[in-house]
């Protein structure tokens, strides 16, 4: 992969790299250099699955329900604050 080229790997390839990361028992790296991909990419793929899955709806497991509630909550407060912000921001902007 070193010759300029990027390959485009579908969402089933990265979403079974990053099963193979969970039952397979080999670590991130050994996984990434089977796979031909970087062990940083495989990672990066590994957070955002797990992040998707977490926040995708109510969960029977009490505990993971409630770090999806606890995420999205951080998620609404940062939006909240942002939008805060740019109500401030516009309203001295037209205040001029």
């Amino acid at each position: 992969m070193g010759d300029g080229h990027r390959r485009k790997l579908t969402e089933d390839f990265k979403r079974e790299a990053v099963r193979l990361i969970a039952t397979s028992g080999r670590t991130v790296g050994e996984v990434a250099a089977d796979l031909g991909i970087g062990k940083s990419t495989l990672t990066r793929w590994r957070s955002r699955y797990q992040e998707a899955e977490l926040l995708s709806g109510p969960h029977d497991d009490v505990q993971k329900e409630l770090v999806r509630l606890r995420r999205e909550n951080e998620i609404l407060r940062q939006e909240r604050d942002l939008l805060k912000k740019a109500a401030a921001f516009f309203a001295k902007e037209t205040s001029r």
